[in-house]
């Protein structure tokens, strides 16, 4: 009897952490879900039909009305946001792996100042950043350009955070010591030795940082101007502004929202194998 006790505790927890899952899982996903069936139906069927029920399907029509709409503006945002988001994530991951490897392995005085200043920066929102940044941009001139929405994106403290936590874990000192007594400099024992060690966690790194980028909207929003330079996000927050005069724009708004997210879940799929193998080693240290 004392034996059954345990395993009845047990099923009882597990199904009520399935069904926890199961609700957070519907949570999530019911929002995507309506995007994709919004997406599919014509203009007027989007007030006179259920919003989550299936009925004409037009989407390859909503895409080309989409992608031809104003000369094509929005093929011009999606690159936009592509610029944006891999390089900024590809340059701030390269940062922050830089930065991180260098309080984990060096020893240096102020070093555990730094890196509490470092964590301070977490905490400050990117909001509270975007009046003083586009002041500093407004004096150097590059306010409306591509940099004034690139630059402030490279810098990630908590990606700085993760890479030192994921140095201290994955790259031994025996290691770096055998290289340096080969005679090889700082520089290439971290390009040739331990970045390899950290590629698995340099791809949470770059995850964090191209969906970061990639959902950007407050910083375009403040630097930006000109159409042409918008990311996919604030693309669609002008257009969805002009819906009230022109109605046919909300089709376009929904069909370029469910476009937007196509790119997140590709890279997710393609690196889940690498970001699993992160967020792990950062569990273990």
């Amino acid at each position: 009897m004392n034996n059954q006790t345990p395993l009845r505790e047990n099923r009882v927890s597990r199904t009520a952490a399935m069904a926890l899952m199961f609700l957070l899982a519907i949570y999530f996903l019911l929002p995507i879900y309506f995007l994709l069936v919004a997406a599919t139906k014509p203009q007027g069927d989007l007030a006179s039909t259920f919003g989550l029920a299936f009925s004409h399907f037009d989407l390859f029509k909503n895409l080309s009305t989409l992608f031809g709409r104003s000369d094509g503006i929005f093929a011009r945002w999606a690159l936009n946001s592509v610029i944006y988001a891999v390089l900024g994530a590809a340059v701030g991951t390269l940062i922050s792996a830089l930065c991180g490897y260098a309080l984990a392995k060096f020893k240096f005085r102020g070093r555990e100042f730094l890196f509490s200043v470092i964590l301070g920066g977490v905490l400050v929102p990117t909001t509270a950043l975007a009046l003083p940044l586009f002041l500093l941009f407004s004096a150097t001139g590059i306010v409306n350009t591509y940099l004034a929405v690139f630059l402030p994106s490279i810098v990630s403290p908590f990606g700085v955070y993760l890479a030192r936590i994921f140095t201290a874990a994955a790259v031994p000192e025996e290691i770096l010591e055998s290289a340096r007594l080969d005679g090889a400099g700082e520089f290439r024992t971290f390009f040739t030795v331990a970045l390899r060690l950290m590629t698995p966690s340099l791809v949470t790194i770059f995850l964090f940082q191209f969906v970061g980028i990639w959902n950007n909207f407050f910083l375009p929003m403040v630097m930006l101007q000109k159409e042409s330079l918008f990311p996919i996000t604030l693309g669609l927050y002008e257009w969805n502004g002009q819906t009230a005069r022109v109605s046919l724009l909300q089709e376009s708004v929904i069909t370029g929202a469910l476009v937007s997210i196509v790119p997140v879940i590709i890279v997710f799929i393609l690196l889940q194998r690498f970001w699993r193998t992160g967020l792990a080693a950062g569990s273990i240290k």
